[in-house]
């Protein structure tokens, strides 16, 4: 009981130096308020409001049903250019797509010959470009059968595919970045705030108080984990009920407090990395070059930003001992997908596991960095 107190005093104590910190208030306030709203609204993977250029060398009743085809808010209203156009309007960065229809298209058509339709695509706006193409593919050949029926209803065709788009019906892009900025910033936070602790100690001369007094490393490590990890907690639940359920209007399908309970388990190994680092910097600015790496590694090869199954399979298994890579798969199974605790267990185990061994190694780090300022 005499440890649990302490633990619990000095973890009361974090929590007091981080309410008089306004610059760690001000930055856990902002990333998990206006910089995920930011982030959910101002970065669009689907497509919306391509610009697209026809030319139009057939000048018939298909060409002009495939151009009036393009309608907001996937397109802007389509312009109508010349072919010698096409070159220079692209390298000013006017259109996106630029669809030529040949001559004769309509007699091709009709004659049941196969003409080719060109599409130039600007793939610098790398997943606009992808989208798009598939879409504008798609309206050509919904019009092209549309006209030969003369109807509304496309051709019948031996097979139809049913497409059923779950857990995100309308590809809603801002549903899936809103949710993978909470869990990225979690990451981010849990290594600056526990490693600020430690710096903070260092740079105020409070270490060497807590060097006379009977405390164990471990305590000391523990209460900065519990305080630290606490704030997190709180402030990820509290975004993702008012910023992203409220203000954004984003439906979470699973159980917040799973959710949570399994934040407080990645918390431990993340905190216990960002002290890990703190016993290796000597300054927060050290510190901060140290983290800016680790964070970034950790937060792009977890599979938030990009599936991990399309990386390749060396790093595949090297990210498998990133516990940020368990929690992802973990918060969108939840989050996501309703997902219930005998579904992410494994998930949990794994990051428990990884974490014990982070509290290891960054425990030894720290007794040593203890005994060298004794």
């Amino acid at each position: 009981m005499g440890r649990a107190g302490n633990i619990l005093r000095l973890g009361v104590k974090e929590l007091r130096a981080l309410l008089r910190d306004p610059v760690l208030l001000f930055l856990i306030g902002y990333t998990f308020t206006f910089a995920i709203y930011t982030v959910a609204h101002g970065i669009s993977t689907e497509v919306h409001n391509a610009a697209i250029a026809v030319v139009d060398e057939d000048r018939s009743e298909l060409s002009g049903r495939i151009f009036s085809a393009f309608l907001p808010p996937y397109f802007q209203a389509p312009q109508l250019i010349a072919l010698d156009q096409v070159d220079r309007q692209m390298d000013q960065g006017r259109f996106t797509f630029v669809l030529d229809l040949p001559p004769s298209l309509q007699a091709d058509v009709l004659a049941g010959r196969d003409p080719e339709i060109q599409l130039d695509v600007d793939a610098t706006a790398m997943t606009q470009a992808g989208n798009g193409a598939a879409y504008i593919q798609s309206i050509v050949q919904s019009e092209i059968a549309r006209f030969l029926n003369r109807s509304d209803d496309t051709a019948d065709l031996p097979v139809t595919l049913k497409v059923r788009t779950l857990f995100n019906p309308n590809l809603e892009s801002g549903w899936f970045t809103a949710v993978m900025q909470i869990i990225n910033n979690v990451t981010i936070l849990a290594i600056i705030l526990s490693g600020a602790a430690v710096i903070r100690e260092r740079e105020h001369g409070t270490l060497e108080h807590l060097l006379v007094m009977p405390l164990t490393p471990g305590e000391i490590m523990l209460a900065k984990i519990w305080a630290n990890g606490l704030v997190i907690v709180a402030a990820a639940v509290v975004s993702l009920e008012a910023v992203v359920r409220g203000l954004l209007g984003v439906p979470v399908a699973g159980s917040i407090l799973l959710f949570a309970g399994g934040a407080a388990v990645y918390l431990f190994a993340i905190t216990a990395l960002g002290i890990m680092l703190a016993t290796v910097a000597t300054t927060m600015p050290q510190f901060g070059l140290l983290a800016i790496p680790v964070f970034v590694v950790m937060n792009l090869l977890s599979g938030g930003t990009t599936p991990l199954e399309s990386m390749p399979r060396v790093l595949q298994i090297v990210m498998q001992a990133s516990p940020s890579t368990h929690f992802t798969k973990f918060a969108q199974i939840v989050l996501y997908r309703g997902a219930g605790l005998d579904v992410v267990w494994p998930q949990l185990a794994a990051i428990a596991a990884i974490g014990a061994l982070f509290f290891l190694f960054a425990l030894a780090r720290f007794r040593a960095t203890m005994a060298a300022a004794r």
